[in-house]
């Protein structure tokens, strides 16, 4: 069995599913927008469902997931870029944990035990906050060169609304469950009004309503009838919370264009499509494994890989200064800059932990003293390394003098330093770490910390030591300018 995970704008899903599809255990949460509360309760939730014979974790993800690195590129109204989910909850469960868009998830379920069995080639739309979209063809997955499938952006009006993609007129903009609302409020009715009360309204001939269901379901017709002309599928899903009204809505805006005509239907499996899916991806991950291992361990010669040797050693070492209080999010942001840039990833609470466990924590004054010890043993790792080695330094620079910093970095051979600073208002921060006291081990400071935390809030600032970059991580973490920054700062050759 495994465990099967789908996050949505609105809410969060999980469930132990067996090797069958049948979800066996469900629990479900509220979404949030910041990224680290959601991940703080899907952990929970897995922590919940876990049993010894649960292989495996998937997880279904909105936005651009790069499943073959494992890897969230960056998403809409829950954004995980920021906090490598499938890597911190492989962490946190010991188990394989396999990642993908969220509605490439459900559309595996469907195919398994919904409307898509015995379909060879289909496109599915996922209705609900936002648009997702996944294509199958010859029964896999199309990915592209990793992200393919991102029906929700297909623009319907050039001149429409702003999109969370930067673009505008994504057809996200116009037919999600978050349009529908615009739409409804624009027409001067109230924010109680239900996609159901709207049907019952037209079916009464309220024109109102009628060209609310028109003005939602017409784009959403245009972008189908474009995926139609792409990938000639032999059916068209749609699924989603709204999927079975969007169908519904579809008969107020019929495909016009002979040659583009398809059949389109409402998905089978409803909201438990994206947990089904990711616990079915996620055995099938296992297997593929599995047998991989079986082929490699036989007596095989395999070709030996090329060292790179056109790159220029750079002498001194470099490092990135990840700055910010407790909460901050800068573990968050050094994890993405290690995973974009390839660089080795030092943290306080990485050499720290471990020694807590196993000692079975301490007072507070114990963990100062042994975060004095990790900070020292950073830099004595960096001080071993290759001559022009770039590290990612994840810490709080301000728990110790300036000057104790100064003098490893002279004794561990850094020649450059660049600061990102991470922050955030001092009632998030006391959110965020009221969410994961129960995930630190004995020896962090408890709740009684968090009203010195949202002082500590108040005054900290950055080091100021060489190229500084501000990062809000109340907002999006956007990586891509983050590693063009340190590509310009500090991974240049000199």
């Amino acid at each position: 069995m495994a465990i099967g995970i789908d996050i949505g704008g609105t809410n969060l899903r999980a469930a132990r599913v067996s090797g069958t599809g049948e979800i066996l255990e469900r629990i479900s949460e509220k979404s949030a927008p910041d990224p680290e509360l959601v991940l703080s309760r899907i952990a929970e939730m897995v922590r919940r469902l876990d049993f010894p014979e649960v292989a495996a974790i998937g997880i279904g993800v909105p936005g651009r997931v790069d499943a073959r690195l494992g890897a969230v590129l960056s998403g809409g109204y829950v954004n995980l870029a920021s906090v490598s989910p499938a890597q911190r909850l492989e962490s946190l469960a010991g188990k394989p944990v396999v990642i993908d868009n969220d509605c490439n998830m459900a559309l595996v379920a469907e195919m398994a035990l919904g409307g898509a069995r015995g379909h060879e080639s289909i496109v599915m739309f996922t209705i609900g906050t936002g648009i997702g979209g996944a294509v199958v063809q010859d029964r896999r997955i199309v990915r592209g060169k990793g992200t393919a499938g991102q029906l929700g952006h297909i623009t319907v009006d050039l001149s429409g609304e702003g999109c969370v993609c930067g673009r505008r007129g994504c057809v996200e903009t116009t037919s999600s469950g978050t349009a529908l609302g615009r739409h409804i409020a624009r027409a001067g009715l109230g924010p109680d009004v239900s996609v159901d009360q709207l049907f019952a309204r037209d079916a009464g001939g309220d024109p109102l309503a009628r060209g609310i269901l028109e003005a939602w379901a017409g784009p959403l017709r245009a972008a189908i009838d474009t995926t139609v002309a792409m990938f000639d599928p032999d059916l068209v899903l749609l699924g989603g919370g709204l999927g079975l009204a969007a169908h519904r809505a579809l008969a107020r805006a019929p495909a016009l264009a002979p040659w583009f005509q398809c059949p389109v239907e409402a998905a089978q499996l409803g909201d438990d499509a994206g947990v089904i899916g990711a616990g079915l991806q996620a055995l099938a991950e296992q297997a593929a494994v599995a047998q991989s291992a079986v082929a490699q361990a036989s007596p095989v010669s395999l070709p030996t890989a090329r060292l790179d040797r056109t790159r220029r050693a750079v002498p001194g070492r470099r490092a990135v200064l990840v700055n910010g209080i407790p909460a901050s999010g800068k573990s968050t942001v050094s994890r993405g800059i290690a995973a974009h840039m390839g660089w080795p990833l030092l943290a306080l609470d990485t050499i720290k932990n471990p020694f807590l466990e196993v000692l079975g924590g301490g007072d507070r004054e114990f963990n100062r003293i042994l975060g004095r010890a990790s900070y020292q043993a950073i830099w004595s790792v960096v001080g071993e390394a290759p001559a022009g080695a770039i590290f990612v330094i994840d810490a709080w620079f301000g728990f110790q003098p300036r000057q104790v910093l100064e003098d490893h970095l002279r004794s561990a051979g850094v020649e450059q330093t660049a600061e990102i600073w991470c922050h955030a208002p001092g009632e998030v921060l006391a959110e965020r770490y009221r969410a994961r006291l129960d995930q630190r081990p004995a020896g962090h400071p408890g709740a009684a910390y968090i009203p010195e935390l949202i002082e500590l809030a108040k005054r900290a600032e950055p080091l100021r030591r060489g190229p500084l970059l501000d990062v809000d991580t109340t907002r999006p973490i956007a990586f891509d300018a983050i590693t063009q920054w340190l590509q310009a700062t500090i991974a240049a050759d000199r």
